[in-house]
């Protein structure tokens, strides 16, 4: 399986702007979210951001919330999301989504190096302030996982910058003040941001953040995005209570997304 860089470099040799859905481990069940990730693959993301499902997510909004209780409930742990990783047949790079306790539950290290093993290739943690940030990125460098930071629409330039120096794979720019959801507009702000970005990176910009249409993903890619990535849009199709036509829905939703960044 390829690097979360690597990835972005074969699609800006292409001119392409990258796909990433975000789709909660273990919702509505594991076997569901390994046929999910197969059947994105195969519909066109360029990689897959997957939720660690945990109890207090404070960036996520009520979809993805509810999607992590229902894993929960289950009993899917980090273990079982691991699981998934190593057996399900893609060759698209995973980006694991955590926040940090149960990162230190584990220990740094160990929870890098056993992501690692599993095949894992990316990872966000929104929770991870850029101060504490240094060992953390080095450690994970060592075990070939590029740590994925967050720019906020509010943050000021020097912050940027600093983000945009240590983030690794690419940068992850939150296109609203708020949590994760579908939004019917995105906000203007934001073309503004990736331009600003543009001027002190040549790193990828990944947009997300209450994106969940195709007009919308041409839009950032329009503004100057590398990536687009996709959430709620996605962990609503899982939920429906047939799952069989979730896992179409989705794989159409994919198909459409990727067919309008690309055209």
């Amino acid at each position: 399986m390829i690097s979360v860089s690597q990835r972005f470099n074969q699609l800006k040799q292409k001119s392409q702007c990258a796909l990433i859905p975000f789709i909660t481990a273990g919702d509505p069940n594991l076997d569901t979210t390994v046929r999910a990730i197969e059947l994105l693959a195969q519909n066109g993301a360029d990689m897959i951001e997957l939720g660690v499902p945990y109890s207090d997510p404070l960036a996520d909004g009520p979809v993805i919330q509810a999607a992590a209780t229902r894993a929960l409930k289950q009993g899917v742990c980090l273990n079982d999301v691991l699981n998934i990783v190593k057996n399900v047949k893609v060759d698209i790079p995973i980006i694991l989504f955590t926040y940090y306790n149960p990162i230190f539950y584990r220990g740094v290290e160990n929870f890098i190096s056993t992501i690692a093993d599993a095949g894992v290739k990316g990872l966000v943690v929104p929770d991870l302030p850029l101060e504490e940030a240094e060992s953390f990125l080095e450690i994970a460098q060592n075990y070939g996982i590029e740590v994925t930071l967050l720019v906020a629409p509010t943050s000021p330039l020097e912050r940027i910058e600093q983000i945009a120096l240590k983030s690794q794979g690419f940068i992850y720019l939150v296109s609203v003040t708020g949590v994760t959801g579908v939004r019917s507009n995105i906000e203007a702000r934001v073309e503004d941001l990736i331009s600003k970005l543009k001027t002190v990176t040549d790193k990828p910009i990944g947009v997300g953040f209450g994106i969940s249409e195709p007009a919308q993903a041409l839009q950032m890619k329009q503004w100057g995005a590398d990536g687009v990535i996709v959430g709620s849009a996605f962990v609503k199709k899982l939920a429906n209570l047939d799952g069989e036509k979730g896992l179409q829905e989705l794989a159409t939703l994919c198909h459409h997304l990727k067919q309008a960044i690309n055209n």
